[in-house]
């Protein structure tokens, strides 16, 4: 039974390793992709692009690890929230990567550099949702629910500034000097940091739930 105990805390330690590493580097390709926008740094973008084939690989991992424990340990209450959780939060983490490849992708199509009052802007959005992806993952690793409870309440912030965002971009394009293609490529380079602190908020609630058992509802929201 002690040797069982034993190596189901390994099994446990290494997804929740897993996890906080991918999540340390999906905050550093959240914020390897803003470098890309604001310096437009071609090799930097090959960097992002590459970095999110890792976090692929890291995601199907997770979730291997985690079926196997499933399938070996049968595990109950809390030992079963673990893995679970984990999958979601890998898949959620796994996201965050896709939407950072795209901004960096973006970033190389554009014809010309944005206003850096614009610039500006977005990296501010950006900056945010990368902070609440971070204290996510700190939370996660810390086994925090109070801390992924934080995350979670503050949603609506990062909805705020990307609606300033919004209205920076119209007033933006109202003045001109930058091509249809250009503005299209902002808006969504916009979108995907608001996905993104949507994501970190997907994840508060799964830290939460697996540290509590108790799920958090009706979200705040803008």
């Amino acid at each position: 039974m002690e040797h069982t105990l034993r190596a189901v805390d390994s099994d446990l330690g290494a997804m929740t390793h897993g996890i906080a590493a991918m999540g340390d580097l999906a905050v550093s390709q959240v914020r390897a992709a803003l470098d890309v926008f604001v310096r437009r740094d071609l090799d930097l973008a090959g960097k992002v692009v590459r970095g999110d084939d890792a976090l692929d690989i890291q995601d199907a991992e997770i979730e291997k690890r985690a079926i196997r424990f499933i399938a070996l340990r049968q595990p109950m209450a809390d030992d079963l929230r673990r893995p679970i959780a984990a999958m979601k939060i890998a898949m959620q983490l796994e996201r965050v990567g896709d939407l950072g490849k795209n901004i960096a992708k973006r970033v190389l199509r554009m014809e010309a550099s944005p206003p850096p009052g614009l610039v500006a802007s977005i990296v501010g959005l950006g900056e945010l949702s990368a902070e609440r992806l971070a204290a996510v993952v700190d939370a996660f690793r810390a086994g925090d629910a109070q801390g992924a409870y934080s995350v979670w309440l503050k949603d609506t912030d990062i909805d705020e500034r990307h609606e300033r965002v919004l209205a920076d971009l119209i007033q933006g394009m109202s003045a001109g000097g930058q091509s249809a293609g250009d503005w299209a490529h902002l808006l969504f380079i916009a979108k995907n940091l608001e996905r993104i602190g949507d994501h970190a908020t997907n994840i508060a609630e799964l830290v939460h739930y697996q540290i509590t058992g108790r799920e958090l509802e009706d979200r705040p929201k803008l």
